[in-house]
């Protein structure tokens, strides 16, 4: 078995145990009428939890198609613990409200299967799951901050590569207007939403100036197609990853600081694909 497959293990079983805690000291579900007989029912929802804990890693990896790596980024183990929890958590609700059903009602009339028990073994088993990924977060803080430094310091380096091969092209911008920006790609440092404008900022003379085209940016985004060092990055930002000086990463958030205007744009999440896949080409 090897080491990943073993600390997903760890985790689930660490992660199980901590519900099981949690339940043990609460005791929901009419747990207490059980006396010593409580102790196995926590026993038996332990396994089950464990067991769809597993199932639900299984789904991720075969159906979802998102097996556990670190070598993709703080961003996807972050995006995978999200699915997992969506998935695992619903799951596990039904079926400790099956085992209520089938083991627990002769006793505790109300642990008969409902919508307000499923409901109610949902909301607890959120409120646990959303606990452990908070513990299991800020343990692996540091891991996950290292991968992201990672990750940072290898699209620097492929983006200073992208910029070298890069191709002088002339640009032509237009308005809704009459009016018309023509500059060199090379020259142009991003795009900004102003309202119902654009406002075009690029370098003229060695110096930072900016015109303003009556136009929306999926318009801009669109006439942009064709020159694919051109992305959006917000949805109020183009940026010309030719003129990004550097990708910052920060506790999460991504921005890139632009040469001659030493201006940060930030990066949204849903655009953070599109970046990389710009700049590996």
């Amino acid at each position: 078995m090897d080491q990943g497959r073993k600390e997903t293990i760890r985790i689930r079983l660490a992660s199980t145990t901590f519900t099981m805690v949690a339940l043990a000291v609460f005791k929901p579900f009419g747990l207490d009428a059980w006396q010593w007989q409580a102790y196995v029912h926590l026993a038996v929802i332990w396994l089950i939890g464990f067991s769809i804990c597993m199932i639900s890693d299984i789904i991720l990896k075969y159906i979802v198609k998102m097996p556990r790596s670190y070598e993709k980024g703080a961003e996807y183990i972050i995006r995978r613990n999200l699915w997992f929890q969506l998935i695992n958590t619903p799951l596990v609700a039904l079926a400790i409200c099956l085992y209520r059903q089938f083991a627990m009602s002769d006793k505790v009339g109300s642990n008969l299967f409902s919508l307000t028990n499923f409901v109610e073994t949902l909301f607890i088993i959120a409120f646990c799951s959303f606990a452990i990924g908070l513990y299991w977060r800020f343990k692996f803080r540091s891991r996950y901050l290292a991968i992201e430094l990672e990750e940072t310091r290898q699209l620097n380096e492929q983006l200073k590569e992208m910029q070298e091969k890069e191709k002088q092209q002339t640009l032509l911008l237009t308005g809704t207007t009459n009016e018309s920006v023509r500059l060199e790609i090379s020259h142009l440092l991003y795009i900004e939403a102003v309202g119902n404008y654009a406002k075009v900022c690029h370098l003229r003379n060695g110096q930072m100036h900016h015109d303003m085209l009556r136009s929306t940016m999926k318009q801009m985004e669109e006439a942009l197609l064709p020159y694919p060092t051109i992305v959006r990055c917000h949805r109020a930002f183009l940026v010309n990853l030719g003129q990004v000086e550097q990708i910052i990463s920060h506790s999460g958030s991504t921005q890139l600081l632009v040469n001659h205007c030493h201006e940060s744009l930030p990066v949204s999440r849903s655009k953070m694909a599109l970046i990389k896949a710009a700049i590996k080409g």
